[in-house]
């Protein structure tokens, strides 16, 4: 076998060691989501939050919506990721042309009347749809956290299908 094309231990070690720090520095700013980056899971969030503000119930955002979110589109809704990242900016845009500022630094009620004027947008639908999906959905799913929707509604957690209960004693 030619060696020419190999590489050695040491090479390798040198190569993962030494270029390691040099690739974590090049990625895009730290987030513990999977898909969103912090400053999105933040415009996500304060989005959910007014679909499903928090009451006597938590909101959008302490029922994991956002976490439901992230998870969905690394997997089923993968397809849908640039949608999001486009309509994200696109409301970050709209903020600044409409206020001078970016979403996340205006009042609840700035935000309020930017989004309304954006619930005929193809994203907003999109967002809002997916937020009631991740508020009422099943917990496995990484939103609707502790069930607190089902509590909020009085349902009881709906068995997994193909796992029902029986009763083993005879009436």
């Amino acid at each position: 076998m030619s060696r020419k094309h190999t590489l050695s231990r040491r090479k390798v070690l040198q190569v993962t060691v030494l270029g390691a720090p040099t690739h974590f520095a090049c990625r895009r700013e730290r987030s513990r989501y999977r898909f969103f980056t912090a400053r999105e899971a933040a415009i996500v969030a304060a989005i959910c939050d007014h679909i499903i503000p928090p009451d006597d119930f938590p909101g959008a955002v302490q029922a994991g919506v956002v976490n439901f979110l992230d998870l969905q589109l690394t997997g089923h809704y993968r397809y849908l990721q640039q949608a999001y990242r486009r309509g994200i900016a696109e409301i970050d845009a709209a903020a600044q042309e409409k206020f001078g500022r970016s979403f996340l630094e205006l009042s609840p009620d700035e935000q309020v009347e930017l989004l309304e004027e954006r619930q005929k947008t193809e994203f907003f639908r999109m967002i809002r749809d997916h937020t009631m999906q991740g508020y009422y959905g099943d917990p496995r799913h990484g939103g609707n956290l502790d069930a607190v929707s089902w509590k909020m509604l009085g349902i009881p957690h709906p068995p997994v299908r193909g796992r029902d209960h029986y009763s083993l004693e005879e009436s």
